[in-house]
């Protein structure tokens, strides 16, 4: 029979070796921690958004990003919702966000081991892999107790983020050894920090915002949602979603920017609409302290730090106020600058930018162009997502193809 070994336990490799043994192959899963799915425990707060009603390439980002629509494709989303119906999953969605209905990650983690045990699946657990070689058509793998061989090797070992749950990017080294090319790997979906000395005193405060990220000078991208004031910088989903950019941009030497506009949903969108703004509720609101105009809108942490910086005491009044202070408050709370000191570390980020360059990878089938029968998925590939079930998505969607093309050719 021919054997396969698969090097991780998380989302791809589960669902690439359920996927393999159902063509009949012999699988055998090994994986460094006492437990499987370790991630996947800690996915959506604990709820594990495992998918997305708009797989859109344009969340997902890449060295190559041209190679994305040859693998997130509807055909291949397909396959993925077949997988879960086999798993038994129903679903309960939120805004196109797909949990589990008992909305607790450890029903993705159960079905995942449910499934291993009904076809029989080899999972050897505690075992670290430390070299990777092939020898004429055999795959030799070593780990700390016994060497493996098998036919077909599948490496989703996952990336550096989240050491602590056994990723800790000794992927890269089995890879390297196959001569890969690896894009520089960089933590994602994590905090920003900023170089200004401020930051305490906004600490603790959830606001809506709108995030614009300039790079030298340039406008890149912007997000808007909840972000959460920290500190040293930033953080929530918004700022996710910028951090892979912001790292990759700051790994290049960029100077990287970001403007925050604390009140997106107000008709201030420049300084003139701002004064304009606040001259009609100067008027509306007579004899009022400047701190009082924002009462209603702004949190009092933000109103005072915002008086501070722009030099003015709350017991002044707007008319008092000079153009240029008028306009510096303004400026402060529609286009608020963070300039970029760092993100988060990998021991923060969700997931990692970067990785084993697509040009290097069969899309169809996973398979290394490199090295015949050596199959790559999950986050080790260069192709991270954003929040909302994204990077599962792309775990499922490459272990699946993984798992359903290896065993069909040999050398």
């Amino acid at each position: 029979m021919t054997k396969v070994i698969v090097v991780g336990a998380g989302a791809s490799g589960l669902t690439a070796a359920i996927c393999a043994r159902k063509k009949g192959l012999d699988v055998t899963l090994l994986e460094r921690n006492d437990i499987l799915g370790k991630k996947i425990l800690g996915t959506g707060n604990g709820h594990c958004n495992y998918w997305n009603e708009n797989m859109n390439i344009n969340y997902y980002h890449s060295k190559d990003d041209k190679y994305l629509e040859q693998i997130i494709t509807k055909d291949n989303q397909q396959k993925v919702r077949e997988f879960f119906n086999y798993l038994g999953v129903i679903p309960k969605v939120k805004n196109g966000y797909y949990y589990p209905y008992s909305m607790q990650a450890v029903s993705i983690k159960a079905v995942l081991e449910n499934a291993l045990a009904e076809l029989e699946i080899s999972l050897i657990t505690k075992t670290f892999v430390q070299k990777i070689e092939k020898k004429d058509k055999t795959f030799v793998v070593y780990t700390e107790n016994k060497v493996y061989e098998s036919d077909y090797v599948i490496v989703a070992t996952g990336s550096k983020a989240a050491p602590k749950t056994g990723s800790d990017g000794k992927g890269y080294d089995l890879i390297s050894y196959f001569n890969h090319t690896i894009i520089p790997v960089l933590p994602s979906l994590t905090q920003v920090n900023g170089l200004a000395n401020y930051y305490k005193e906004w600490n603790g405060i959830r606001i809506q915002a709108k995030l614009s990220l300039y790079e030298d000078k340039e406008f890149i991208k912007d997000e808007e949602g909840e972000i959460h004031l920290t500190d040293s910088g930033i953080s929530g989903i918004c700022t996710f979603n910028l951090s892979g950019l912001v790292a990759k941009g700051l790994n290049k030497n960029k100077k990287e920017i970001i403007k925050i506009n604390f009140v997106p949903d107000l008709p201030i969108t420049s300084i003139d609409t701002g004064l304009e703004f606040l001259e009609e509720r100067n008027n509306l609101l007579k004899n009022r302290r400047i701190d009082q105009l924002f009462d209603g809108f702004l949190p009092y942490k933000l109103v005072y730090l915002f008086l501070h910086l722009a030099n003015i005491k709350k017991e002044e009044r707007w008319d008092s106020l000079n153009i240029d202070q008028q306009k510096k408050l303004i400026s402060l709370i529609i286009e608020h600058p963070l300039e970029v000191k760092s993100v988060g570390e990998f021991s923060k980020a969700q997931v990692c930018s970067g990785g084993v360059s697509l040009q290097e990878i069969n899309l169809k089938t996973m398979e290394s162009k490199l090295t015949k029968g050596l199959y790559i998925i999950g986050e080790l590939l260069d192709v991270d997502g954003d929040c909302g079930g994204y990077n599962l998505g792309f775990a499922w969607l490459s272990g699946i193809l993984a798992g359903e093309a290896v065993g069909e050719n040999r050398d």
